[in-house]
């Protein structure tokens, strides 16, 4: 296929999408910022380098971007309240020790804040993940601590909701008696839920918790399927990326779906022409 065709093709896609979709309107809504690794080693799909991450937030504190709390977040989704203009919650998941050494520092210096969602277990046990004093450090400083479960296992793969339920409760107990604050807040690992599980978050006492499926939050979604818009899943966290996927991101979004669409039907060859941002 030549490249003039390549890029009809791809031309075509974009435009079928933002038809059909309606995504370049102006998103409504609080986005949800999604990190995991933030380190200069790793180069894979979940980490992003340093200077890249610097560069991202240097960015939203010029375009006025406020980095809301926790607090902040649930009273805007639960009781309606407002927030300054374009509020946004920068979350990490896992707890990796790069987020203490890296991504710390850079949010520090500009006032930013931000929560990390933490596997319990691995807290103090693998020596790439946080200890527990980071943790307490970054506490004291504008950092904000949720759960990711015990040891990160899929809970749609658990073998029984008494496990889902374990999963939920004892992270939630284990990482509320070590910071001394309630953990209003799960992330799902890798995103995979139920409703059965939903309800299960819910009873364990959960404010609310987080997918991984691109989008913005409103007042009235469901609480326990929220949305994110994750800064990963490619190998180049280009400034110009991270810009598309937050102010952009029902395209985005529709991109990455008719791409996945595309290979699940097995239609591989087009499914690699799409362009994913």
């Amino acid at each position: 296929m030549g490249f003039i065709t390549k890029r009809i093709i791809i031309a075509a896609v974009i435009i079928i999408c933002a038809v059909c979709y309606g995504v370049f309107s102006t998103p409504s809504g609080i986005p949800v910022l999604n990190y995991h690794q933030i380190n200069d080693r790793d180069e894979n799909a979940l980490t992003i380098a340093p200077e890249q991450f610097a560069a991202q937030m240097d960015w939203l504190k010029e375009k006025g971007y406020h980095t809301l709390t926790q607090a902040e977040f649930l009273d805007a989704m639960e009781n309606g309240k407002s927030l300054p203009e374009k509020s946004i919650l920068i979350t990490f998941d896992d707890g990796y020790l790069d987020n203490y050494k890296h991504a710390y520092g850079i949010l520090k210096e500009r006032d930013m804040k931000a929560t990390i969602f933490i596997i319990s277990d691995f807290v103090g046990l693998y020596p790439n993940y946080l200890k527990w004093n980071q943790i307490l450090e970054m506490q004291e400083n504008g950092i904000e601590f949720g759960s990711h479960t015990l040891n990160h296992t899929p809970l749609t793969q658990c073998a029984s909701m008494g496990e889902v339920n374990n999963q939920l409760t004892q992270s939630k107990a284990a990482l509320e008696w070590r910071l001394g604050r309630e953990m209003k807040l799960l992330a799902y690992p890798c995103g995979f839920q139920t409703q059965e599980i939903q309800d299960a978050t819910k009873a364990a006492g959960y404010h609310a918790a987080f997918t991984v499926s691109l989008g913005y939050d409103h007042v009235g979604d469901n609480m326990y399927e929220l949305h994110r818009v994750p800064i990963f899943g490619a190998n180049d966290h280009t400034l110009l990326r991270f810009k598309a996927r937050l102010t952009v991101p029902r395209l985005a979004a529709a991109l990455e779906n008719f791409q996945n669409d595309l290979a699940k039907d097995g239609h591989v060859t087009l499914a690699n022409l799409v362009p994913v941002i």
